[in-house]
């Protein structure tokens, strides 16, 4: 079987050479923007030029947080707003439409020192559904909400609203217009107060059903944090709920392992429950966090017929991400290290 996604390991605890031992990061973070059908000459250099811009942004909005001393759980919100405002992702202001017409928005966050974790699935009306997701976590007693009940709590708690036609985007309601013929379904009127094409419409690319944004990150206290947002799937159906907003599918974060985000088809990754999958692999296998991302990615993903890839950091500063798809948008910063970005699997 072709080995198709290959990550970059930036740093490994106790990594010793003739020079001496090399010093593992205190502080590191990695995004990524959704994995898919991404290859060369299929985005234009416009197109490829915004979305390296939009990461490198979504990576240093996190970046800056964790140089200055702040924790894996701020970074890891900071840099997923960035994305979630970014209408080239399928996040937020970029997300895909329901079968309806409607923008219904899933995010989760957990705390790797705590294992604290809250989630939402199926928002409408908050701006930013990863500070949804970090309310729910510290400000409730549950772990998931969802539908009317999660916006209701979010207006509560006084969160940014907006309406439903700020999440509208023309590329991805045609999108969902060629979806909908394909199936022979009804298409929706489109939202009131749906605006005009905006220039950056046409440089969103459609990379399938993998769109999704996720950041995980370690702060200088050793504590790991992991973060997932996404729109789901074009013309999804029946409240579908996807793997980002499961904890333990598409994000999962602890102090004893890692933290990972995931994106790609999410009813492989709720099957195998991915993120917590390496996880599992690193604490009780010891594998190292490379090892164990391709273990479950590249074999178990692959061999279930799933697809899509993960990002993932650990405490002791490894960095690594995995995926069996043609390219997966990514990005990654740590301490002494400089700004990484990539699209295309034969990247770093």
């Amino acid at each position: 079987m072709r080995r198709i996604g290959i990550a970059l390991v930036l740093a490994v605890a106790g990594m010793a050479s003739s020079g001496g031992a090399q010093a593992a990061p205190k502080w590191a973070i990695v995004a990524h923007g959704g994995a898919g059908v991404i290859e060369r000459g299929q985005l234009s250099p416009e197109q490829e030029a915004a979305y390296r811009r939009s990461m490198a942004l979504a990576a240093e909005a996190g970046a800056v947080l964790l140089r200055n001393g702040g924790s894996a759980l701020d970074a890891v919100e900071a840099a997923i707003k960035v994305l979630e405002d970014d209408p080239l992702f399928n996040a937020g202001r970029g997300a895909v439409f329901t079968a309806e017409g409607r923008n219904e928005l899933d995010a989760a966050i957990m705390d790797g020192r705590t294992l604290a974790a809250g989630a939402v699935a199926g928002v409408t009306r908050t701006r930013h559904p990863i500070a949804l997701a970090r309310a729910v976590m510290e400000r409730s007693p549950h772990v998931m909400l969802q539908g009317e009940g999660a916006d209701a709590f979010s207006r509560a708690m006084g969160l940014e609203q907006a309406d439903p036609a700020f999440f509208f985007t023309q590329r991805r309601w045609r999108s969902l217009e060629k979806a909908l013929g394909a199936q022979r379904l009804p298409i929706p009127e489109p939202p009131p107060g749906a605006g005009a094409p905006r220039p950056s419409d046409e440089l969103v690319h459609d990379e399938g059903k993998h769109g999704t944004v996720g950041v995980v990150a370690l702060d200088v206290r050793g504590d790991v944090a992991a973060g997932t947002s996404t729109g789901g799937t074009t013309a999804k159906r029946w409240g579908r709920v996807g793997d980002s907003p499961v904890v333990g599918a598409g994000t999962y974060a602890s102090n004893r392992s890692c933290a990972v985000s995931g994106t790609g088809t999410g009813e492989y990754f709720i099957r195998l429950t991915v993120a917590r999958e390496i996880c599992a692999l690193v604490e009780h296998k010891g594998l190292s966090l490379q090892a164990a991302a391709d273990q479950v990615v590249q074999r178990e993903l692959t061999a279930l017929g799933g697809d899509g890839g993960v990002i993932a950091v650990a405490p002791d500063g490894q960095i690594a991400w995995s995926f069996n798809t043609s390219g997966m948008y990514r990005a990654a910063a740590a301490e002494g290290r400089p700004l990484s970005v990539g699209i295309y699997k034969d990247e770093p």
